[in-house]
């Protein structure tokens, strides 16, 4: 394959401490057609000014309110170049200074998504090799190892900035679970996860109450009906359980749309 322009998306604020080391770590690839786009939060500190010092036309900058990580990382999205982005959280670097160029061998043209391993102290070592559509729902894929077409946002939409930590989780539910994407995993460790971020400190309600009902919708096409029941009496169950009503309501009001939706 020829050459592929990597959008690298680097969401910060406040975030002086640890953004050379992700730059650093991006700057030093072997593979060198990329761009940087630094989306800053208007931080506080020294943030960008760290940016700018390394006058290297492939960052750009954009400093500006946004409403958290997400909505930094979807105007990284709305504002890429590459066929291909990947989202480096600031405190994170990437693993080895081949892994551009072991990601752009990988590629094929008929892939949607690649995404591999990361290291971090806080998983013990790797995390967390292949997934399927079961292991999604128990565990999600670190957006610090996945590469995802440019043109996957537009087909399944970008991250729904309504979970403040628990976005990316939600996303890759769409895209593991569908039937028409081609994803692919590569036995790679592609960065270091620092543990102690966002989404280890604040609790997601509004994803996890969610997660069911959107796990069912996302992979309608793709279950069966025996399965279908099975998750949506196991749902129901749990929601008597705690007497949740909205939710009962919620999954009652979705249940023809999941269950009549024809396998293909």
């Amino acid at each position: 394959m020829s050459d592929i322009l990597f959008s690298i998306i680097l969401p910060t604020y406040n975030s002086a401490s640890t953004l050379s080391q992700a730059l650093e770590s991006i700057l030093d690839q072997d593979y060198k057609n990329y761009e940087v786009l630094v989306m800053d939060g208007n931080s506080e500190d020294n943030t960008v000014q760290i940016a700018k010092d390394y006058n290297d036309p492939r960052i750009k900058i954009i400093s500006e309110y946004d409403d958290g990580i997400y909505d930094a990382m979807n105007k990284g999205v709305d504002l890429a170049k590459g066929e291909w982005l990947y989202f480096l959280g600031s405190d994170d670097w990437l693993y080895s200074n081949d892994i551009l160029n072991k990601i752009k061998l990988a590629i094929r043209a008929e892939m949607d998504v690649v995404y591999g391993n990361v290291y971090s102290t806080g998983f013990n070592g790797i995390y967390d090799g292949l997934f399927d559509e079961d292991k999604i729902f128990y565990h999600n894929i670190c957006h610090q190892s996945i590469f995802i077409k440019k043109s996957l946002f537009q087909r399944i939409g970008k991250f729904n900035i309504r979970y403040k930590s628990y976005a990316d989780w939600d996303h890759n539910m769409r895209w593991m679970l569908s039937k028409d994407i081609h994803h692919f995993f590569i036995d790679e460790v592609i960065a270091n996860f620092s543990p102690g971020g966002f989404s280890s400190v604040f609790t997601d309600v509004t994803f996890e109450r969610d997660k069911m009902l959107n796990y069912l919708l996302y992979s309608k096409k793709k279950f069966q009906i025996r399965k279908k029941l099975s998750l949506i009496k196991r749902e129901l169950i749990n929601q008597l359980k705690f007497r949740n009503t909205m939710q009962i309501i919620r999954l009652l009001y979705y249940i023809p749309n999941i269950l009549l939706t024809p396998n293909k």
